[in-house]
């Protein structure tokens, strides 16, 4: 018995740290892939679960103190979305494609994902528009961060936050 239990013990710790050293695999190849893409420090880290699949969401600042967001899928290493962000709904680039205030989207989201709003991002799609990004902890304290097109107040992405490491200094809670 006590030698099926410590094979079990060692058995367990092997997969234990197989998996540990498979996530940091995929994070490091998601920092090759993003630096690749963007230069600049990485300020904020966050593991998301979007449509019951591993994403990491790296946000960068370059050298001109923009933000960026890149979402990198995290079995493969390979970016998926990239966006800007901007400080406020006031930024030429947001305001052009917005039609929605921030309230009307933040209604929209609270319909579906009832909670406490945590963050709001102004955020610039790849194509060009504009979206607004809140975060919100619902009554069991679970992170899900909404995405929602500016100008048709569509969902866009629904995401639950595993965890985050960082802090941005111009967060608006």
């Amino acid at each position: 018995m006590k030698k099926t239990t410590l094979s079990f013990i060692v058995a367990l710790g092997l997969a234990t740290s197989a998996s540990s050293y498979a996530a940091n695999q995929s994070v490091d190849s998601c920092i090759v892939a993003i630096q690749k893409q963007k230069t600049g420090d990485i300020i904020k880290l966050e593991k998301l679960i979007v449509s019951g699949k591993p994403f990491y969401e790296f946000e960068i600042k370059d050298a001109n103190a923009m933000e960026w967001e890149l979402m990198c899928n995290a079995k493969t290493g390979k970016i998926t979305e990239t966006e800007s962000e901007v400080n406020s709904v006031n930024d030429e680039a947001f305001k052009k494609n917005a039609k929605l205030t921030e309230k009307e989207a933040l209604d929209i989201v609270l319909k579906v994902h009832p909670g406490t709003v945590r963050e709001v991002e102004y955020e610039i799609e790849q194509n060009g528009d504009a979206s607004y990004e809140f975060d919100i902890a619902n009554d069991k304290g679970v992170q899900t961060k909404v995405e929602v097109n500016a100008a048709n107040g569509k969902i866009i992405e629904v995401s639950t936050e595993a965890w985050e490491i960082g802090v941005e200094a111009d967060e608006k809670k």
